[in-house]
């Protein structure tokens, strides 16, 4: 049975350390899944380090951890940031959940001219912290040391400069007449280090959101397949598709 992680800190940790953690963090492994002295945990970082340790104090509000191995992980290659529409509902978390689990490196909510859900004032402070939350705890759950980075919602300008910095620029877009196997990545021979992938909204991209894009060097607008996606899964079969062909996975 795999071992529950934390988020702690650990980045300077040793062997033979003892680690507390409080607040929020605490109370959920404590008071939610009941972790009591004696047992087994990892704690990480969320930036590559990760402790594992015996729980030798455990309290509602915090917790000591007797650290008896660290683990140091490099960031992964190619570097992938996805920039997911806006969508209705918590279909947005749904997104953010299961492109974590994937390998996602960074996220990046979008306004998209089409997009149904709107984030404005406080709802888009609100609804960035739930991206943010469901990034943490699926990074958790899917026992990863480095967390992926959930940024300040986007406007189509701040994607052009994305896709500006990236190696490869993704964008999908059901219409397109270049098919998604067709990308180069790093089974092909090249030298892929960051790829950004850009998710429309429901209601499709704009013929001026697509020619932005499509302008930027590097950047490929493709078709995933003859089904339509809907953009709280696309990003997830893209991001799936492109690690498939990469070393992410060997």
């Amino acid at each position: 049975m795999s071992l529950p992680v934390f988020l702690g800190p650990v980045t300077d940790a040793r062997v033979g350390d003892r680690v507390r953690v409080e607040g929020d963090e605490a109370r959920h492994a404590v008071v939610v899944r009941r972790t009591r002295t004696g047992e087994q945990v990892v704690l990480t970082d969320g930036e590559g380090t990760a402790a594992t340790g015996e729980v030798v104090e455990a309290q509602k509000n915090a917790f000591v951890v007797a650290v008896t191995e660290v683990r140091h992980e490099d960031r992964a290659t190619p570097h992938v940031t996805v920039v997911q529409a806006v969508p209705k509902g918590d279909r947005g978390e749904l997104a953010v959940e299961v492109l974590t689990e994937v390998g996602v490196d960074r996220v990046v909510p979008w306004a998209a001219a089409r997009c149904v859900g709107v984030w404005r004032g406080e709802r888009a402070e609100k609804s960035l912290a739930k991206w943010r939350a469901t990034a943490r705890e699926a990074g958790k759950q899917s026992r990863r040391a480095w967390l992926p980075e959930v940024r300040r919602l986007a406007t189509t300008a701040d994607v052009v400069a994305l896709l500006k910095e990236a190696d490869l620029g993704v964008v999908l877009h059901e219409a397109a007449d270049t098919a998604f196997a067709a990308l180069p990545v790093a089974s092909d021979g090249v030298d892929v280090a960051s790829v950004v992938v850009v998710v429309g909204p429901e209601g499709g991209l704009t013929d001026e959101e697509v020619a932005a894009f499509a302008a930027v060097a590097g950047t490929h607008v493709v078709t995933v397949g003859r089904s339509v996606l809907r953009t709280s899964t696309a990003g997830v079969v893209a991001v799936a598709a492109l690690l498939s062909r990469t070393g992410r996975w060997a």
